[in-house]
């Protein structure tokens, strides 16, 4: 029951920090630590996996309707949705260079790393906060806008830069409308997802044993659920400019992060 409880929790954590700008992956990593999680390393891999895919897939409910706009708009050919795809894949291709080119060194980075967790979780709080205080605007994604957000989240790749925080501050900064930046933001991340789930299990890295089959499942129904929660709860709060409050957050972390890694406790 442990090994249960263990997964929803970090399912929980999974779901709620993949929507809100505080890295979740920086938090997955912590929070393996702080709960002991002993998994090999392949295994931690599965069960990572597995929670991304769970946002993934609240990201495609919350957003059904914008997704299946662009579905119809590919088959008819309509301009509108057919740049907005394009201008989708073309975000998309610096973190797929990035994941392909250096994969073993980044996967070296997701084992405990708490002290570079920290270290970038500062980045991403100053982050935050120079999007709160920029202006509003109603001014759509444009193509080299689509590049550079690209590059902002091909750098969130690293554990503690948060991925939504890095790409809504940059679509704002570039004076995106906030709207518009949150649901391109979270619109452009899950091919890569199912991109890097693909590759994954095509590779063999991944394992798990026939008794985690149950923690997997039960960590995948907690990160779906919270994810769709805190998905809806973002958009809300990047509308209203409540940005700076997750950079106080990912301050304390960071802190918390950055003498753990110390061991200072």
């Amino acid at each position: 029951m442990s090994e249960i409880l263990e997964a929803i929790f970090l399912g929980v954590i999974q779901g709620l920090t993949e929507f809100l700008p505080v890295s979740s992956s920086g938090h997955l990593e912590l929070a393996k630590v702080m709960t002991g999680y002993d998994k090999s390393a392949s295994e931690s891999m599965m069960m990572t996996v597995v929670l991304h895919a769970a946002t993934a897939l609240s990201t495609m409910v919350i957003f059904r309707n914008e997704i299946m706009e662009i579905v119809k708009g590919l088959f008819s050919f309509e301009k509108e949705q057919l740049e907005f795809s394009g201008k989708i894949i073309l975000s998309m291709i610096p973190a797929a260079i990035i994941g392909v080119m250096f994969d073993e060194q980044l996967e070296a980075l997701f084992d405990r790393q708490i002290l570079l967790v920290g270290v970038m979780l500062i980045v991403t709080g100053l982050l935050l906060f120079l999007a709160d205080r920029a202006k509003n605007t109603t001014k759509k994604v444009s193509w080299s806008n689509a590049l550079i957000i690209g590059i902002s989240q091909a750098i969130a790749i690293l554990p503690g830069i948060s991925r939504s925080g890095a790409t809504i501050s940059t679509s704002v900064l570039l004076g995106v409308d906030r709207t518009r930046a949150a649901k391109f933001s979270f619109l452009m991340v899950v091919p890569l997802i199912f991109g890097k789930m693909a590759k994954d299990m095509l590779s063999g890295d991944l394992s798990y044993a026939s008794g985690d089959l149950v923690p997997l499942l039960a960590g995948f129904g907690a990160a779906f659920v919270t994810g769709l929660v805190a998905c809806t709860w973002m958009i809300a709060l990047v509308k209203k400019s409540k940005l700076s409050y997750f950079a106080y957050y990912c301050f304390v972390v960071a802190a918390i992060a950055i003498a753990k890694g110390m061991g200072l406790f």
